[in-house]
């Protein structure tokens, strides 16, 4: 089986959905919201997916500047395909899209958050997140 990786190759929204849904991050996302899907695709700035025999089998979709920082939002892997490097591979080819010194930044999803560390990823103890404006005191 030879996955083949493709950076930045348009995807539509039914296979993001359909992917997610064979992964963890899919209970996470407004995937009923075909509005914020479409946005979430067409607003990244880069994109590494992995295809088997034509299948979307993983993404990395990230938001970045290229040079300081690189927010990767979803780090997506079939869960029939899991532990196989897909998604090692996909953060390995989202960094060789940046520029050297840009950063890759996260937030783990729960059932990730042992993975990371076992890769490489160190541990940032200030995250925060602000959902609801409402709360926002001025």
């Amino acid at each position: 089986m030879e996955v083949d990786y493709k950076v930045n190759h348009p995807i539509t929204s039914e296979e993001f959905i359909e992917l997610l849904n064979r992964t963890s991050l899919g209970e996470r996302r407004p995937l009923e919201s075909e509005v914020i899907v479409k946005a979430m695709l067409d607003n990244a700035s880069l994109m590494v997916t992995a295809w088997l025999d034509g299948k979307l089998v993983g993404l990395a979709r990230s938001l970045t500047d290229y040079h300081y920082c690189c927010y990767l939002s979803d780090l997506a892997v079939d869960e029939s395909v899991q532990s196989m490097g897909i998604g090692k591979y996909l953060i390995k080819k989202t960094k060789e899209a940046l520029k050297p010194e840009c950063k890759i930044v996260l937030l783990a999803a729960p059932l990730a958050e042992e993975y990371y560390p076992k890769i490489g990823f160190d541990a940032c103890k200030s995250a925060w997140v602000l959902s609801d404006i409402i709360k926002l005191v001025i």
